[in-house]
């Protein structure tokens, strides 16, 4: 039988560990401290935004927040940034995406300053992960790839010398995960298929691990994976349920390769849990270096 990885519990446990560290921290004077900037009041941001302080209030971490409506101009966003870069109530935060229409979201990330980058985005920290292949890296690592490689460790899934097939190139996830995992630290091999790749069936049916985060429900179906592989669902799809009469999120990973997959990571409660935990592990780091 597969094994379920259940990324709730391995949040739990990454959270439990943070909240001591804090403690540590506090008693040296140190309060680790979350900002976030969000602009506009789009549904999704704003839960998206109070599940961060959420997590920030659980493990006690300071949250610091800006916010500013749909109307504000380049320049209100870029001071707003200015004003966390400056703040030292705050070691990281994050601007949340997508910002309004017109606004260059990449001219804004690039303001933030890269030792408070809490989503391990900014150009100047993925430089430092191409660079940093071999040794110990110190700068914020993205949250996503971070928590998918965290959750594979937990469950004692060797990830060296191993053949993972990527399904997707978007900066989140795709292109980056490749980065982290070619890394001595991991050393597995990474093929990154995309919309142009040819065969695309072939490399994922030859794959030990398939990382699928395309946005396309139920991409991955059992007889395009072999025997015993790992499967990392990381896809987000709003589907339309005819039974139930309503839209329900769904992953890229068909549920019936779970009988095929030697582990899997459900979704929601997978990868999702762990990506808002390694936000947080990214802040208190930043903490950390600041002792």
């Amino acid at each position: 039988m597969a094994t379920r990885i259940d990324g709730k519990k391995v949040a739990a446990d990454i959270k439990a560990d943070l909240a001591e560290r804090v403690e540590r921290l506090k008693a040296q004077g140190v309060v680790p401290g979350l900002g976030t900037l969000l602009v506009g009041e789009d549904p999704g941001s704003v839960k998206y935004v109070a599940g961060k302080h959420a997590d920030c209030k659980e493990i006690g971490v300071n949250s610091v927040k800006r916010e500013l409506p749909a109307d504000a101009s380049f320049e209100d966003i870029a001071n707003a940034v200015k004003e966390l870069n400056e703040d030292p109530a705050c070691n990281g935060f994050i601007v949340q995406l997508p910002l309004p229409k017109g606004i260059d979201q990449n001219a804004i990330i690039d303001l933030i300053d890269p030792a408070k980058d809490a989503d391990g985005m900014h150009p100047y920290n993925l430089g430092e992960l191409v660079l940093h292949v071999r040794g110990d890296i110190s700068t914020p690592l993205p949250c996503t790839p971070r928590g998918v490689i965290e959750l594979l460790k937990a469950y004692d899934i060797d990830l060296n010398g191993k053949e993972v097939c990527v399904l997707g190139r978007g900066i989140t996830i795709g292109r980056t995960i490749g980065l982290m995992l070619t890394r001595n630290a991991v050393n597995a091999t990474v093929t990154l298929c995309h919309t142009g790749t040819k065969d695309v069936v072939d490399h994922m049916r030859r794959a030990d691990v398939i990382v699928a985060a395309m946005g396309s429900a139920g991409f991955v179906t059992p007889d395009k994976i072999k025997e015993g592989a790992v499967l990392v669902d990381v896809g987000v799809s709003r589907v339309f349920d005819e039974e139930a009469g309503r839209y329900r999120i769904k992953g890229d990973v068909d549920k019936a390769c779970y009988d095929k997959a030697s582990a899997y990571t459900p979704n929601p409660g997978g990868v999702g849990p762990m990506t808002r935990a390694m936000l947080l592990a990214n802040v208190v780091e930043m903490a950390e270096r600041s002792l």
